[in-house]
């Protein structure tokens, strides 16, 4: 890209004007992690079975922050979004044995709002969740609380054409713990393809955290129980209905740690307590990171994977991962 398209997409984005959007190619640099528990050949963790991961750079100071993530049908072609209010796409390059290689033909894209401005920064476009169906992709927004529609065809270039009211109040949901998680049910599921948000560390007077189903015909509000300090970051729903929830902990007293919790479907009712069971737990004796994003997928031989990413902060002391698990059960 040239260097002049490069200062005028930024000049839009900081003075938040209608502009022409520019698609920014992200070379990306990969290390391959082929164990997931330091130290150890261990592939079995719980229900799950580690197949690779990768450690990724760029010299492209837009990479990283990244959110969320979903893989495309064809397995191959990823989207996701960064929470710097940016879109990233591109694709999944495999060994031999199908295990992850490397993340090719990346592009990195300044996200347009409902008026087609685009903003640098987290004040109005800090993007934390993605869900796609056949033709939207919503996103779930953080401080500035809200899911907008983008479509499905074309998202890294157009506005936003739409928003769904988000059922939780405005002033119940935290600042900087607010719409981490937006995930979309299967159609043949009871909740009809509806879109499902879930609050990062918004809790209810019980301590819960706040959820809602935004659509379809269990509207409504519930609540997912909120257990040793962990909060949900990001989520995708399983072909039989049930919901995988990414959750992140950090104290100083345990330091960094991630979960992966699968609530039942029957759970995700209006009123409910979502409880759920936790499928892993890793803590920096594992190869992980500040895991924010999170997929579910159908490999080519039907069994289900899972793709997790990593937000680096855009810190140096930090890094760009991305971890894949078969489920086993």
């Amino acid at each position: 890209m040239i260097a002049l398209s490069r200062v005028a997409m930024l000049a839009a984005c900081l003075a938040g004007l209608p502009s022409a959007v520019f698609a920014e190619s992200a070379p990306i640099e990969s290390r391959v992690i082929t164990t997931f528990k330091i130290g150890s050949d261990e592939t079995r963790f719980g229900p799950l079975e580690f197949i690779g991961g990768l450690e990724m750079v760029s010299s492209n100071r837009i990479f990283g922050s990244w959110s969320s993530i979903k893989v495309d049908p064809d397995r191959k072609h990823v989207a996701g979004v960064l929470d710097t209010g940016h879109w990233l796409t591109g694709s999944l390059m495999r060994d031999a044995q199908g295990r992850l290689s490397g993340l090719a033909d990346v592009d990195i894209t300044p996200m347009q709002d409902r008026t087609g401005r685009s903003f640098e920064g987290k004040g109005r476009m800090d993007a934390e969740g993605l869900a796609l169906d056949r033709d939207r992709a919503l996103v779930s927004f953080e401080g500035n609380h809200r899911v907008d529609i983008y479509p499905r065809q074309g998202f890294a270039t157009s506005a936003a054409v739409g928003t769904l009211p988000i059922l939780i109040p405005r002033d119940e949901l935290r600042g900087n713990r607010g719409l981490e998680t937006v995930a979309i049910a299967p159609a043949d599921s009871a909740l009809k393809g509806a879109a499902v948000i879930v609050s990062e560390e918004s809790l209810d007077d019980d301590g819960n955290v706040y959820a809602a189903i935004l659509e379809g015909p269990l509207k409504g509000r519930f609540t997912v129980s909120r257990t040793d300090d962990f909060d949900p970051t990001d989520g995708a729903f399983l072909p039989d209905g049930d919901l995988l929830l990414l959750e992140r902990r950090f104290n100083m007293a345990n330091g960094i740690g991630m979960r992966i919790r699968r609530i039942a479907a029957a759970e995700i009712r209006p009123g409910a307590v979502a409880t759920g069971k936790v499928l892993m737990t890793a803590d920096f004796g594992y190869q992980i990171d500040n895991m924010e994003g999170l997929d579910a997928f159908q490999a080519e031989d039907g069994s289900t994977h899972i793709i997790l990413v990593s937000d680096d902060n855009h810190s140096i002391l930090q890094r760009n991962m991305m971890l894949e698990f078969r489920l086993l059960d």
